[in-house]
């Protein structure tokens, strides 16, 4: 290393040659700056100037090489255009034309006129900005006034929109506005919990009357397609059918009326069919669904389960009055209180009992008109008599709707004349027995 770091400089003339590898000997400068080096020394000489020594290096190298050999890729000539200034990168071959070069015939203005819609080569991105979201679901973005900012995804919490729905249902119940309800739940923007829905309507319903139960029915049907869809549907009765339990423990009849809504989803095309036997293979021996199936498998089942919430559901009168003759009818052949006074609480219809007693009443005295020979005890007066006796005893009808009903039979005494000519006689004997079995009504009636 010592011998080497004696070398001045390896040149050009040096290269190669192994037999000299210490370089001693050989000159640093080669022979033709060393001649101009001895020109420009003579010269200075002449001038009287100092004389130039052979060992300085000469910076400006111009050491010439034959034309087409690898040496002239290592050397630069100070006629490179690019040292002068004069450069063209265009000129330049083999790929990287113009790179980095600034072209003339480029206009950079920031007020470009759009594109024409009707071009075919129209992009409307460039138009405007866009967010890129998914094509599921396009509508779950919204700006949120409060935080003044563009919010993804549903704009309450689960435990929020359940609230916001119990409030909704029961503002339904009211109203009976299914119309409003659409509105109420696209509007809350929580596309993720729309299977809460179902669930939540079902078990608010489960312990109210059959009206609201109906309700109920009808709003899964105004609800579908939209805005809950079929997967919504699906998942709203899974949810539903795993938390059975839980709602068993308050409604002991829960599981029946879980089985109802089932089998009118289906009839009201709200379910595929497919659905029940989807839960029958994965819930084996369930009550529930094969409780629906049997529902469905009965002849005429569609007309069936649309009544399937009894004649509370908050019918119109008429159909309330035929139910009120079929159920008095079967009582007087069967005379079983019990089960009339369960039909009657079915009615829902608390407010409209004194037309329960009119029928009631007249229903007997029709019955009693035509035979004379009846006694006393199995006369249908006194069925009738019993079972209102049993009723406001139960709570199930007030002494006001029974005083109220027989009010109205004396007010349209002369029309029942001329169908049962004994009316006043049987309707006499009517109170007579209605008082021995409510003694407070009695004493009510002789205050007024």
């Amino acid at each position: 290393m010592a011998d080497y770091a004696k070398r001045p400089e390896v040149t050009i003339s040096t290269m190669g040659k192994v037999h000299n590898p210490t370089g001693e000997g050989v000159r640093a400068v080669s022979s033709q700056v060393q001649a101009k080096a001895l020109k420009h020394s003579n010269s200075s000489s002449d001038n009287g100037a100092a004389p130039v020594p052979d060992s300085v290096v000469v910076d400006d190298h111009e050491t010439r090489v034959k034309e087409g050999t690898a040496k002239r890729n290592i050397t630069r000539k100070k006629t490179d255009p690019k040292d002068s200034g004069n450069y063209d990168s265009r000129n330049k071959k083999q790929g990287g034309h113009g790179k980095g070069q600034w072209k003339e015939d480029i206009i950079y203005d920031d007020d470009v006129e759009p594109l024409d819609p009707n071009d075919p080569l129209y992009d409307e991105t460039k138009e405007k900005p866009y967010v890129l979201s998914s094509h599921e679901d396009p509508h779950s973005r919204s700006f949120d006034p409060k935080e003044g900012r563009t919010v993804y995804g549903p704009m309450l919490t689960q435990a929020e929109f359940k609230l916001q729905v119990q409030e909704i249902l029961q503002e339904y119940f009211d109203s009976c506005d299914t119309d409003e309800v659409i509105r109420s739940i696209v509007e809350l923007q929580c596309k993720e919990f729309h299977p809460d829905v179902v669930k939540k309507a079902i078990s608010i319903s489960l312990d109210k009357h059959p009206r609201e139960r109906e309700l109920v029915s009808r709003l899964l049907t105004c609800l579908h397609p939209s805005p809950l869809k079929d997967r919504d549907m699906e998942a709203g009765f899974n949810i539903l059918l795993d938390s059975l339990d839980d709602l068993t423990t308050d409604v002991p009849e829960a599981k029946n009326m879980v089985a109802n809504f089932l089998a009118r989803a289906v009839v009201d095309e709200v379910l595929p069919p497919a659905f029940l036997s989807e839960q029958n293979n994965h819930r084996p021996g369930d009550a529930v669904i094969e409780k629906a199936i049997s529902l469905l498998s009965r002849e005429h089942c569609t007309a069936r389960l649309e009544r399937c919430w009894g004649p509370g559901d908050g019918r119109e009168v008429s159909e309330l009055k035929v139910a009120m003759d079929q159920m008095l009818q079967e009582y007087i052949l069967a005379r079983e209180l019990d089960e009339c006074a369960r039909c009657v609480k079915e009615l829902d219809a608390a407010h409209y009992m004194h037309e329960l007693v009119k029928r009631g009443v007249k229903i007997a005295m029709e019955q009693d008109g035509k035979d004379s020979s009846t006694q006393h005890e199995k006369s249908a007066i006194d069925a009738m008599a019993a079972l209102f006796g049993f009723l406001v005893k139960n709570a199930i009808i007030s002494e006001y709707q029974v005083a109220k009903g027989v009010d109205r039979l004396h007010r349209g005494m002369d029309d029942l004349k001329l169908d049962v000519p004994t009316a006043p006689a049987l309707l006499a004997d009517f109170e007579a027995m209605l008082h021995e079995e409510l003694p407070t009504l009695a004493k009510d009636e002789k205050k007024e």
